[in-house]
């Protein structure tokens, strides 16, 4: 039996709408996300339809210029290095990164939903602390390893319009770029929204 996700700040709106995933190249996922600075029914809105994204992709976390939203928002659903699944959402977030001698780099597998079917490996940081705003704009933090401490710095990266694409070598995205475009068909350009039957 798996145990209830973590959530030390609440557990994920509900009742979302999924929306088509926006995709690499479109400006929003390439610039600096607008701040979070009203927090009410909108904003719970917002979040519930990238949670049911997120899961309809099948991903650990979501930020929202992933659905075309220019703001400073992410949401996670992602196990620890211990298999422990914690969620969250965070406004407005801000990572801490280990330095000098308790920087440990991991090396693993990386994809992003908006960049969708290709993964090739990228080196972050093992642990990982960010704190921001939650859906009521109270503070919160998430600290994390394993598969938990790349999401968060995936999704802070976004909410800055960073991609993971910019952190590797050319070789690695040329890689990357050849894995997705093999995949594309799957991938159409409503996924993960599914079609109506004819």
């Amino acid at each position: 039996m798996t145990s209830a996700p973590l959530a030390p700040h609440g557990p994920l709106p509900e009742g979302g709408t999924v929306r088509p995933m926006t995709r690499w190249g479109t400006p929003v996922m390439h610039a600096p996300q607008q701040r979070v600075t009203e927090f009410g029914d909108d904003l719970r809105s917002l979040v519930a339809d990238m949670v049911a994204t997120m899961y309809a992709a099948e991903g650990v976390g979501l930020a929202a210029c992933q659905i075309g939203i220019d703001l400073a928002v992410f949401v996670f659903d992602c196990p620890d290095a211990s298999g422990n699944h914690v969620v969250g959402v965070v406004c407005n977030p801000e990572l801490t990164l280990p330095e000098g001698k308790d920087r440990h780099l991991d090396t693993a597998e990386e994809g992003c939903l908006s960049f969708p079917g290709a993964f090739v490996d990228c080196s972050r940081p093992d642990t990982a602390s960010v704190i921001g705003q939650g859906l009521d704009g109270e503070p919160v933090s998430f600290t994390g390893d394993g598969l938990l401490a790349r999401c968060l710095q995936h999704e802070t990266d976004h909410t800055v319009g960073t991609v993971f694409g910019d952190r590797l070598s050319t070789k690695a995205r040329k890689k990357l770029q050849k894995i997705h475009d093999k995949l594309a068909d799957d991938y159409p350009p409503h996924w993960p929204v599914e079609e109506p039957e004819q």
